[in-house]
């Protein structure tokens, strides 16, 4: 064996078997580098593609709940609308074959313009803001039932159902002059029944009332001669009072008159004229008094 590692011929033989060894491992390489070059452009394409996915399905994917906002979750493949829990304000990520819808619960008004008929039929037009927002923990239901377009399906189409109802029980008049607080109590009932709706109604803010001119003109009429009528009655009631206070302080004189007769002696009268004499004799300035009576004198005081 050893001989062998020496023979001329064996060293021959391996001299000519090693370039064919060197070229096997070289094209081994080759087909190695030019494998990893097309596994490479291929990672690129799918990178890529996936990108433009990414890209094309952005905003399928992230969704951001903004102030005041809740979120709704459709899942295709897990029953639909998520009733139980809403989700509140931030970041929330989606399957794209999923739906998320965004409500904003914060409050909102909107303005509606409609005609109502009164009980003797006489049209008047009204303009109202209405002010309301969503519950937030209905809002899924909301979703599930009516949809993002509930201000036109629920809100105004409720609020104006329920005032027709009852304005068209009231007088014309009781509307336009909201009589004993009529209009007022006809839009509380309009705030309770639209709020059952998965919506609250905060405030209906009516804008005007429009009558017929010629109602219009009448109903003015009669508040104008109403007033003078109330003021006539103020007077009235003024002039009764001031006729009362006369005849009362007529009494009291004629009551006072009575006990002075009453009282009134000729011993009372001499006493007073004595006085009276008295009190004018003590005055620095020059009289003459005649006594008329039955012990009629004459004075003359104090003249220098």
């Amino acid at each position: 064996m050893s001989a062998s590692l020496f023979d001329p011929a064996t060293e021959e033989t391996e001299n000519t078997a090693a370039p064919g060894a060197v070229a096997l491992s070289g094209a081994r390489l080759t087909r190695l580098i030019k494998a990893m070059q097309v596994g490479g452009r291929t990672s690129a394409w799918f990178i890529g593609l996936a990108l433009i996915v990414l890209v094309v399905l952005w905003h399928r994917i992230v969704y951001i709940v903004p102030a005041g906002g809740a979120g709704v979750r459709w899942l295709l493949f897990f029953g639909g609308t998520v009733i139980e829990r809403p989700v509140g304000e931030g970041l929330q990520l989606m399957f794209p074959w999923d739906r998320f819808t965004i409500y904003d619960t914060r409050k909102q008004a909107v303005d509606t313009d409609f005609t109502a008929l009164t009980n003797k039929g006489l049209p008047i037009e009204m303009k109202l803001t209405i002010r309301y927002h969503p519950d937030f923990d209905t809002v899924a239901l909301l979703d599930q039932q009516v949809g993002k377009d509930y201000v036109v399906k629920i809100v105004k189409p409720t609020v104006e159902s329920v005032l027709r109802r009852y304005i068209g029980r009231e007088e014309p008049e009781a509307i336009y002059t909201n009589k004993e607080g009529v209009l007022s109590t006809i839009i509380a009932r309009a705030i309770e029944e639209t709020s059952e709706q998965f919506v609250s109604i905060d405030d209906v803010i009516i804008r005007q009332v429009t009558l017929p001119e010629a109602m219009r003109d009448a109903i003015a009429t009669k508040l104008v001669y109403q007033q003078q009528a109330e003021g006539y009655e103020f007077r009235l009631v003024g002039e009764k009072r001031e006729a009362e206070r006369k005849r009362i302080e007529a009494e009291g004189i004629n009551d006072s008159q009575k006990i002075i007769r009453e009282n009134l002696t000729p011993e009372l009268l001499k006493w007073e004229a004595i006085r009276v004499e008295g009190e004018m004799a003590k005055s620095p300035n020059a009289k003459m008094i005649i006594m008329n009576s039955a012990d009629s004198r004459q004075f003359n005081l104090n003249v220098p």
